[in-house]
């Protein structure tokens, strides 16, 4: 197996992780400054916070389609250049309208990597590796919020153009980079009929199972003839369980929280009790937090398993939010408690959810429809992010954020019943024997 190459394919296509994670997180060093220079409101900052998740949506929720008629790597190209005209016009906008744009335009970007850079991680990685190849996606995301945590600290609180616009240099490594992973095989195979080119992706993968995996996904590819295909497929029936999983997966991976946290730890902080360069700081102590405890999650995820990770998570979930739940109620306790079971809370999500959920996405549904699965998943993902990150700011101060983590806590719960009582394990099966098992099979 030409292991070097896969690597190297896998990590180029997850660049677009770490301009995700990027993008995602270096707004909340920034959004302060941004308030007090243009004498925006709470409800009004938080809507410029969101902006880019509403373009994750759309971005997610639309993806599959070029994904599906240009293909994997094509998409990945153009995405590369959303997240350029982003960061280069974020930081050049004169006012919080034009600025709310170009966020938004970044945000198409996230969304639609989201679904498609996993996809394609998916698509050309060994069964055996697929866990952890994948999840370098993930992996890239924590990285990318590592060093926009990193970098917001090191600028300081008040030259928020520089925040933003610096994601100009890892956009033209992406943009270059990603014209030299070759196309998706089982893309060629199902969407294009290019079973030739095909062979000689999956050659230069491995020569040994070049031709099992080939007959895999051309069996694959003609049961798929005989039946309805593309949307129309998706949506007879056949996918209803491994939909169910996608949208509740992506549902309590938002409803724990995470993307509050992340967006708005320096706000957090400062509501706890610390300083802004403090705050700013502890804020670079969730990247780093969340870096490590993926580099966990990506050891253990084809070792012990999907499942084993998320039932950790969801127990680390309820204890920490619990905790930081309980801080907040206790006015006069130390702002470090918090900054602690926030720190907890990070390595619950990193080793659980955020290790687990794009793999688990991408496994769950067969070739035929998998744009649209990853698409319905990921959607979900952000739709929810979306409304949390939007409201947040504002339930913060009507509420109070004792209540909004009790909430949290709670949601956690019942992701732990999802886990025990509904979600397969998906490692060391192949993507074509998954499809047998989860999806309903004509009679």
């Amino acid at each position: 197996m030409n292991n070097t190459k896969v690597v190297f394919w896998s990590i180029t296509v997850a660049l677009g992780g770490f301009l995700f994670g990027f993008d995602t997180a270096v707004i909340s060093g920034a959004e302060q400054a941004i308030q007090l220079q243009w004498g925006l409101s709470d409800a009004m900052v938080g809507q410029m916070v969101a902006m880019a998740l509403y373009g994750t949506v759309i971005g997610a929720l639309l993806g599959g389609i070029p994904a599906d008629r240009i293909g994997r790597k094509r998409s990945l190209f153009w995405i590369a250049v959303l997240y350029l005209a982003s960061a280069a016009g974020s930081a050049l906008a004169p006012e919080v309208y034009s600025l709310m744009f170009f966020r938004f335009i970044g945000g198409l970007g996230v969304g639609a990597s989201s679904v498609i850079a996993p996809m394609y991680i998916s698509e050309i990685a060994p069964t055996e590796q697929r866990g952890q190849l994948t999840a370098l996606f993930q992996f890239n995301i924590v990285l990318g919020i590592l060093i926009a945590y990193v970098s917001n600290y090191l600028i300081g609180g008040g030259d928020w153009r520089l925040m933003l616009g610096i994601e100009v240099i890892p956009a033209i490594g992406f943009v270059v980079m990603i014209l030299f992973v070759p196309r998706s095989p089982r893309w060629l195979v199902v969407k294009r009929g290019l079973v030739d080119e095909a062979r000689k992706v999956l050659e230069m993968i491995n020569p040994a199972t070049a031709d099992a995996a080939l007959a895999a996904i051309r069996e694959s590819d003609h049961h798929v003839a005989t039946r309805q295909s593309g949307f129309a497929a998706f949506v007879s029936g056949r996918f209803n369980f491994p939909i169910l999983l996608a949208f509740l997966i992506a549902f309590f991976n938002q409803l724990s929280g995470i993307n509050a946290v992340i967006y708005y730890a320096p706000r957090i902080f400062k509501e706890a009790g610390m300083e802004e360069s403090s705050a700013l700081l502890s804020s670079a102590g969730i990247g780093l937090i969340n870096l490590v405890f993926t580099m966990l999650g990506l050891a253990l995820i084809d070792k012990m398993g999907r499942r084993f990770l998320m039932f950790i998570g969801s127990f680390g979930y309820i204890i920490s939010l619990t905790c930081v739940a309980a801080a907040f109620f206790i006015e006069s306790s130390n702002s470090y408690f918090i900054m602690f079971f926030l720190f907890a809370f990070i390595a619950a999500h990193a080793i659980g959810q955020g290790a687990v959920i794009w793999v688990f996405i991408t496994e769950i549904f067969p070739n035929e429809v998998r744009s649209y699965g990853n698409s319905l998943g990921c959607g979900t993902h952000w739709v929810f992010a979306a409304l949390i990150a939007g409201i947040f700011p504002f339930l913060a101060g009507k509420i109070g954020q004792e209540y909004i983590f009790g909430f949290f806590a709670f949601m956690m719960v019942l992701q732990l019943l999802f886990v025990w009582r509904m979600m397969p394990e998906t490692k060391g099966i192949s993507l074509e024997e998954l499809e047998k098992r989860l999806v309903k099979q004509p009679k």
